[in-house]
């Protein structure tokens, strides 16, 4: 049976680029299979922490909008709260559609082949290699195989990779354009460097409102629960209080594949990275740190395997488990605590004096929930006892 590639990774976003790029840096024969045409939109925020750039040999920061330096919390607009983030350039605004591609045109350069509209319909293995069909029956082989299509994955549970059940939060993002803002309303706009987290508009959730060069990305996202939440009706509130029509905006509804539990990540020659994996933060919805994160930690192991190291792969479950899990496990019993309880939560955990500090130092990276979950958890129960 021929092969294609050494690697073939089943899509094109951050997780998937991320992987492809450092696999074909590595001198390995990559084979990168993305459902859609580029430029393709994205329902995303965009928010990372800047440390993802030690991940990578090259500069992000073509990729990023715009650097946040603090950030506002509010409880149904008011009762405002604003931590100022550590280090020089500790949370970035990325448009996502440019993020991807940038990272694509990366892997190429480095030598990946890429190959748009391809839906795959198949995944299996046959004999030491994978096997991945096409919606229009073309096919193509690999030793090794990537996981990276995101939330709607159809392929990481039925390989065993990740949970079996993932869990989902429901999403809606909104793009402004700044022009559609009067001079009044400018004057009354979020400032440039500032993100913005409310958390009394939203049942069991909280909305975001990100700023870009040219405007404004929001969202709002449900985190407990499968009832249908009125996000348009939350973002037709927030929208005035930041300058901009009710109606204003380009929306995308997404679901957002969460954290929920530590899984086996990887199997026989194939790993799950980014929200394929399950990785998303499960209570400030944090989805491209674990992508970049997972994206070249999996590469690095496949690597690794692909020289002779069979081992290799059980420890990417390992290292994500470590490096990412363990504090996932803790934010996840906060986001269950919180979200059932928001307005003690609001008052307990984010107005106590250090508590807006260790979030923005979460969001950075230079801190993890288990830093914090203890003494959170425990002041919110006391209170509801």
């Amino acid at each position: 049976m021929t092969r294609d590639a050494e690697v073939i990774v089943l899509g094109a976003g951050a997780a998937g680029a991320a992987a492809a790029f450092h696999l074909s840096h590595a001198g390995r024969r990559v084979l990168l299979l993305e459902r859609q045409s580029w430029p393709r939109p994205k329902a995303c925020g965009g928010g990372m922490a800047a440390s993802v750039q030690r991940w990578f040999p090259f500069d992000l920061s073509p990729a990023v909008d715009r650097v946040i330096r603090r950030v506002r919390f509010t409880w149904n607009l008011e009762d405002p709260v604003t931590a100022e983030l550590p280090g020089e350039a500790p949370f970035w605004i990325v448009r996502r559609q440019r993020l991807d591609q940038y990272l694509v045109e990366q892997a190429v350069a480095a030598g990946c082949s890429l190959e748009s509209r391809w839906s795959a319909s198949d995944v299996s293995r046959h004999g030491s290699l994978w096997q991945v069909r096409s919606d229009d029956g073309r096919l193509v082989r690999a030793n090794a195989l990537v996981i990276a299509d995101g939330s709607t994955s159809a392929f990481s549970a039925p390989l065993g990779l990740g949970p079996a059940r993932p869990r989902f939060a429901t999403t809606l993002a909104a793009e402004v354009d700044r022009t559609t803002q009067t001079p009044a309303d400018e004057a009354s706009a979020h400032d440039d460097d500032t993100a913005h987290f409310e958390f009394g508009l939203v049942h069991h959730g909280f909305c975001w409102a990100f700023p870009r060069q040219r405007g404004m990305s929001l969202g709002v996202g449900t985190f407990i629960g499968r009832d249908p939440a009125d996000h348009a009706a939350v973002l037709e509130r927030m929208l005035p209080s930041l300058g901009y029509a009710a109606t204003a905006g380009e929306r995308r509804g997404a679901p957002l594949r969460v954290w929920d539990g530590h899984h086996r990540l990887h199997g026989d020659g194939v790993i799950a990275v980014g929200d394929a994996a399950s990785l998303c933060d499960p209570f400030l919805a944090e989805g491209l740190r674990p992508a970049l994160m997972s994206g070249s930690s999996g590469a690095a192991c496949l690597e690794r395997w692909l020289a002779g190291d069979s081992k290799a792969l059980g420890a990417y479950t390992s290292q994500m488990r470590a490096d990412w899990g363990e504090s996932m496990a803790w934010g996840r019993r906060i986001a269950q605590v919180f979200y059932r309880f928001p307005r003690v939560g609001y008052q307990l955990g984010i107005k106590r004096p250090t508590a807006p500090q260790r979030i923005a130092q979460i969001l950075s990276g230079s801190m993890g929930y288990g830093d914090i979950a203890q003494r959170v958890i425990r002041r919110l129960l006391l209170q509801q006892g």
